[in-house]
């Protein structure tokens, strides 16, 4: 047995969470893709069963009262809430985060011009900065929306950020992680740099809750959005989330408001009012199915502190740098992931000749990772069910393929 197989077993044995494994739906495979779907919780077939037998086959319409489905949206972001920093009654959960991206952005440019604080040459605040590295889809909702506010767009690397902000600055759209190489942008440091010149920030926790800290409450963040199905694992296309900070729930200003996020949702007026708090961020009818399954899938979270996840994460990587950088042969791959902790998420990603290919190899050996062009092989740890001997045996295969 090799020193790092062996060095795996000690930390497995060491492992605070290692019991967490066994409440997810695993085989031989080593399920390094998680930042991108999560495994399957194993309480959550039976839950679906369960609605779907008894609340929908049974109760049918009744279930909007008497099996909770009409607060759902609000009682589930409850239950994510503390995986981001947040207190109660500031999470919604509901669409897709496409859609709240837009909702996020919008309302932030809305808020930012509104009085006390439209300063500029033009009389107003018409530009939006937006990450030029970001999730294409976040690049298309932001042009969108700038076209729709009569703004203009400003793509620059999260980096450059504080140098193009000024008093013409509505609203900055960022990644809290890099999607592709996993660099963790510095969330604080960028949030106060946006309230310093007036303007408001959005932003995108899709690569980040359920795998660190992120503390919206704490660093005054102003709206957030993320999916679901990556770490938190809710399923595939299972519903986003909005985070609206407290004080600025009163001016969020949807540009999207339906039956749902109306005060009086089942009074049918054809005037809008605005509910008050998180359910102003809801629009029409909840996915219910989906989003039960995501309830249920957030009972692993249970007795489980983010700081702790936080720790087998950055364990994690780390042993599977190691154990790349021993295995492998000199010279056939790159690291992208940032050394330095403060700067890395909870996914490693390889620049490789051929990575299309190699990642094909590796899944054909119970490996599963995936790929982003040109050359990108991405592995993401999620720490409540990756042990360090799956990163041993992973980076192994990797080797032999590479060989």
């Amino acid at each position: 047995m090799s020193d790092l197989r062996a060095e795996a077993e000690v930390l497995d044995d060491k492992d605070e969470l290692a019991a967490k494994r066994a409440e997810f739906v695993l085989d031989e495979t080593v399920y390094l893709d998680g930042n991108s779907l999560g495994a399957l919780p194993a309480n959550v077939p039976g839950r679906l069963a369960e609605v779907m037998t008894h609340e929908w086959g049974k109760l049918r319409i009744r279930s909007w009262d008497e099996s909770g489905w009409w607060t759902a949206p609000e009682r589930i972001g409850d239950r994510i809430a503390p995986l981001v920093g947040a207190a109660p009654g500031r999470l919604v959960v509901g669409d897709s985060t496409s859609v709240n991206v837009f909702k996020a952005l919008v309302a932030a440019v809305r808020i930012a011009r509104g009085p006390g604080n439209s300063s500029g040459p033009s009389g107003g605040r018409d530009e939006i900065v937006v990450d030029a590295t970001t999730f294409p889809t976040d690049g298309y909702i932001a042009e969108s929306a700038a076209r729709l506010t009569g703004c203009r767009l400003i793509p620059v690397a999260p980096d450059d950020v504080p140098g193009v902000l000024g008093d013409r600055t509505a609203a900055v759209l960022l990644n809290h992680a890099d999607y592709r190489t996993g660099r963790l942008h510095d969330l604080p440091g960028l949030t106060a740099a946006v309230h310093a010149a007036g303007a408001l920030v959005v932003w995108d926790l899709c690569h980040t809750a359920g795998a660190l800290p992120v503390g919206l409450d704490e660093h005054g963040v102003d709206l957030a959005v993320g999916c679901t199905y990556k770490y938190l694992n809710g399923g595939p296309g299972s519903p986003a989330y909005l985070y609206v900070r407290e004080a600025l729930q009163p001016r969020f200003d949807s540009p999207l408001p339906g039956w749902n996020s109306h005060a009086e949702p089942f009074g049918m007026r054809p005037d809008f009012e605005a509910a008050d708090g998180a359910p102003r961020g809801r629009v029409g009818t909840p996915d219910i199915l989906s989003m039960l399954a995501l309830e249920a899938a957030l009972d692993a979270w249970d007795g489980v502190s983010i700081e702790a996840v936080r720790a087998k994460s950055l364990a994690l990587t780390d042993f599977f740098l190691r154990c790349v950088g021993a295995y492998v042969p000199t010279g056939r791959v790159e690291s992208l992931t940032p050394a330095a902790h403060a700067e890395r998420g909870s996914q490693v990603a390889l620049r490789c000749e051929g990575a299309g290919d190699v990642m094909k190899r590796l899944v054909e050996q119970g490996v599963v990772g995936d790929f982003r062009a040109p050359d990108v092989l991405r592995f993401g740890f999620t720490p409540l069910y990756v042990s360090f001997g799956d990163a041993e045996w992973a980076a192994r295969v990797l080797a032999r393929t590479l060989a």
